[in-house]
């Protein structure tokens, strides 16, 4: 081992240490670690869980409390604490980077770096540009929203025209990334637009099912994972993080339709009222074409490594058809454990051979899962005051979020997870 590097002590037999005992580079490397982690998508249960074993491998004792804006970071005995704070803005998925950051937790828990080394990594890929460029990152917006066209049950007018609204939100996203005040009103001022377009479409070049388009084009703002994982946070007694995790949510949702309520109104002042036309049926391949061309878009949105593109095409062929073998032996609603388990089993199983982190398969294989369209068809039958169809639509949405939910917890308990260097039981 370099001799820069210290030695690695069991917290077990470590003596107690005062809270001012704690090397200054070891508190430093604790709080970088912990911003960088819940920076780019980690959930209450698993950042506290990682932060907690790295503390325990450099012979630190600490606690921790996370929720999706702040962080609290304790060091030292009860008695002795000084206690830390860090703000973090809720930051995209970035699975590339979780990646690299899982390399730098391991080879520091492995003595192979030292605790001020791992935050100059840290530091580093803070400061890395974007995985993708602006024309990737629009062009997998567009390819995203086509995609989830067909599993919307879309023809060929409405894939064309959701990967189309697909693209017009990568546009405004890059604009959101740019300019606070556009982030402020991101949702609810894509979904308007991406309504208007949608009527103005369906009037002026072609008839289609604008609903459809619509719901598609806006598939990759669906808050439906932020409300997968708050409802995970709070099955794990991490109430306060699920549930704010859930207002946000609900406060995405509600800005969304409200966007297309607008939207809609707008569009039927100017255009005259849409008709309603069904989507016409097209070749049933054309499922497993969008289950292709899907992680491909992920891939970007999500800033995973291009190595990993064909374990997300994998991915979400084992939830797009276990969901599918599940809805028919225990209904459509709870088909999604099925999908869940498999997916969740699955992800295990690669990260503890591959020893990578299980995120990079399960986030996007969920996201195939999550119930985010139907939370918006919800929403927007409440909004015509179709209220007995919005509630049932409401509480099918909560019972597949508590399938996928239960399915992802059952996986972690059948399958032997990855275990960091030095973990026991």
């Amino acid at each position: 081992m370099s001799p820069d590097v210290p030695e690695l002590t069991d917290p077990a037999t470590h003596p107690e240490r005062r809270a001012d005992d704690i090397p200054r580079d070891v508190v430093v490397y604790i709080l970088n670690l912990g911003r960088a982690l819940h920076a780019n998508g980690y959930a209450a249960h698993r950042l506290e869980a990682v932060l907690h074993h790295a503390t325990q491998r450099l012979g630190v004792e600490a606690q921790f409390f996370s929720t999706p804006t702040s962080m609290f970071i304790a060091f030292g005995k009860l008695e002795r604490q000084r206690t830390f704070m860090i703000r973090v803005d809720p930051g995209e998925q970035d699975l590339g980077k979780l990646s690299d950051l899982d390399r730098v937790v391991v080879q520091v828990m492995k003595g192979e770096l030292s605790p001020a080394q791992g935050s100059e990594r840290i530091a580093i890929l803070g400061a890395a540009p974007s995985r993708y460029g602006p024309v990737a990152t629009v062009l997998a917006f567009g390819l995203a929203s086509g995609a989830a066209t067909r599993f919307l049950g879309g023809g060929l007018r409405e894939i064309v025209a959701g990967a189309l609204l697909g693209i017009v939100i990568g546009l405004l996203a890059l604009g959101a990334r740019r300019y606070a005040a556009i982030a402020r009103v991101f949702e609810p001022g894509a979904s308007f637009l991406v309504a208007l377009l949608a009527a103005a479409g369906a009037a002026l070049v072609v008839p289609y099912s604008v609903f459809t388009a619509t719901l598609a084009g806006l598939i990759t703002l669906v808050p439906g994972l932020t409300l997968t994982v708050g409802l995970t946070e709070l099955s794990t007694r991490h109430l306060l993080s699920g549930t704010a995790r859930l207002s946000a949510a609900f406060m995405t949702f509600l800005g969304m339709i409200f966007g297309v309520a607008l939207g809609n109104t707008v569009g039927n002042q100017i255009f005259g009222l849409s008709s309603v036309v069904a989507p016409a049926p097209i070749a049933p391949w054309t499922n497993l074409l969008a289950l292709l061309l899907a992680p491909v878009g992920f891939t970007v949105l999500l800033k995973a490594e291009l190595r990993d593109l064909p374990w997300l095409v994998m991915m979400g062929v084992f939830a797009f058809y276990g969901s599918r073998v599940g809805a028919g032996v225990l209904g459509p609603e709870l088909g999604s454990f099925v999908g869940a388990l498999i997916v969740g089993i699955a992800s295990n199983v690669f990260a503890r051979l591959l020893d990578r982190p299980s995120q990079v398969l399960l986030v996007p294989g969920i996201l195939l899962l999550v119930p985010g369209s139907i939370g918006l068809r919800s929403l927007n039958a409440l909004m015509e005051r179709e209220v007995v169809s919005g509630i049932e639509t409401a509480f099918r949405m909560l019972v597949i979020a508590v399938s996928l939910v239960a399915g992802m917890l059952m996986s972690n308990a059948v399958t032997p997870r990855r275990r960091l260097p030095g973990e026991t039981g």
